[in-house]
């Protein structure tokens, strides 16, 4: 199963799996490379190692202060192994297996959060939309300094995240720290997620806005009906699209894959590099654009992360679409899932993937186009002038239009860009590229 979920994550999103060889994909998983080859070539067993292995594990079960079984050390001993290896390999107990499976249909439970550690402290990269987390304000970039009274520092992010389940409905407390400011609590209680991966909007007439919060299974599918919707809404053909990939963790990569194949109609989309041949992928357009393409705009942040940076960096170096924000989180990993026994996994790195032109986003992430960083929009009341079609016997329109006194405007209805500087600024950008394609 390949992954490119780029953290241990809260709220059951510990994993999200790109191409997967269980129900979820078409690419099979390289399990082990070939007898013979480089990777697995025979080597002498470290026996001296093994033995002190032996030594320490008799020792522990004789001298430690409590009883401790063989299973436990043993699980223990395993997860060592993976925790030295990189932030994104571990070891998967059957509650770890269960839940990476379920985060791909886009239902589970939990909070709605994805976690990393920074500084020996838990940090939300980002809070999923439409969650208990998103609900209750907290957001990206925030500390989480304890959970339910007890401190977070220097406890693992296995150890954070399981503490951090629990029952549905079930209340929880959160003490947050934001921009260095005071520690404050927030309490939510836990819920299932069901995560809508899509959703999409007129921003107003001829602009179309298409939101991706989570790469799962049936994204792809969910990005052509959003494409439908918005031309069925506009009545014609659109005149743009703003595809808003902030805040997305990630997800299947098929699903990426698929996104971007419904805006190009040739060429190259992703490839991964690995040690082992079975790694080495390659995936291109089949030349179904469904965008009629129309001028495209992709908004990208610091929550950007895996499957959204191959879906902005193939649409950037394909000159697709202008790419704008600020860079992104720069996870350009691959992660494949080997089942175990008894149902448990092994998730390890085993790849490497690249953009169309070869980019490397591994700890970069993708540069934006056009830089746009967060802002607060005041909005300043327009004076009530007074116009030509106030004056009392002045003529008609040429063209016999219909007069615009002060006034005539009315109060417009909220739309998203009115308070989202990026996204206002994404929407001129639009309009800008739309007229002088001449569309």
């Amino acid at each position: 199963m390949l992954h490119l979920s780029r953290l241990t994550s809260l709220a059951l999103t510990i994993a999200l799996v790109i191409g997967a060889p269980l129900a979820f994909a078409a690419q099979p998983a390289p399990a082990v490379a070939p007898a013979g080859t480089a990777a697995t070539s025979k080597a002498p067993l470290p026996l001296e190692e093994l033995r002190t292995f032996a030594e320490v594990m008799d020792r522990i079960k004789a001298a430690y202060v409590e009883p401790v079984d063989d299973k436990t050390l043993l699980e223990n001993a395993i997860k060592g192994m993976l925790s030295n290896l990189d932030p994104h390999s571990a070891y998967l107990g059957p509650e770890d297996f269960t839940e990476l499976q379920e985060s791909t249909s886009g239902e589970f439970g939990g909070l709605g959060i994805e976690v990393g550690s920074e500084d020996g402290f838990i940090k939300v990269v980002s809070p999923i939309d439409d969650t208990p987390a998103s609900k209750a304000g907290i957001q990206a970039g925030d500390f989480i300094v304890k959970i339910n009274g007890q401190p977070t520092r220097g406890q693992t992010m296995t150890e954070a995240v399981d503490k951090m389940r629990g029952k549905i409905g079930q209340k929880i407390t959160l003490t947050l720290v934001r921009d260095g400011g005071t520690p404050f609590d927030v309490t939510l209680a836990r819920a299932v997620i069901q995560v809508k991966s899509v959703k999409a909007q007129l921003l107003e007439s001829g602009y179309g806005l298409i939101r991706i919060t989570q790469f799962q299974v049936k994204t792809g599918e969910e990005v052509s009906k959003a494409l439908a919707k918005l031309r069925k809404d506009n009545g014609k053909k659109l005149n743009g699209i703003i595809l808003d990939l902030r805040n997305n963790p990630g997800g299947v990569l098929q699903a990426a894959v698929e996104v971007v194949d419904h805006f190009i109609t040739k060429g190259l989309i992703v490839y991964t590099k690995g040690r082992i041949a079975n790694s080495e992928l390659r995936f291109s357009a089949t030349g179904k654009d469904e965008s009629e393409a129309v001028p495209m705009v992709v908004l990208i942040n610091g929550g950007s992360a895996s499957a959204s940076e191959i879906v902005a960096g193939a649409l950037q170096d394909q000159k697709r679409a202008v790419v704008m924000g600020t860079t992104s989180f720069g996870k350009g990993s691959v992660q494949t899932v080997l089942p175990l026994n008894n149902d448990r996994a092994l998730k390890i790195t085993t790849a490497l993937y690249f953009t169309p032109n070869g980019r490397s986003i591994q700890a970069q992430g993708i540069v934006p186009d056009i830089e746009v960083r967060k802002a607060k929009i005041t909005n300043e009341a327009d004076g009530d002038y007074f116009k030509e079609a106030d004056l009392q016997g002045h003529l008609g329109n040429g063209n016999g239009g219909a007069d615009r006194p002060s006034g005539s405007s009315g109060k417009a209805k909220a739309m998203p860009q009115d308070d989202d500087y990026q996204l206002a600024q994404a929407l001129s950008l639009l309009k800008g590229l739309s007229i002088t394609s001449g569309r």
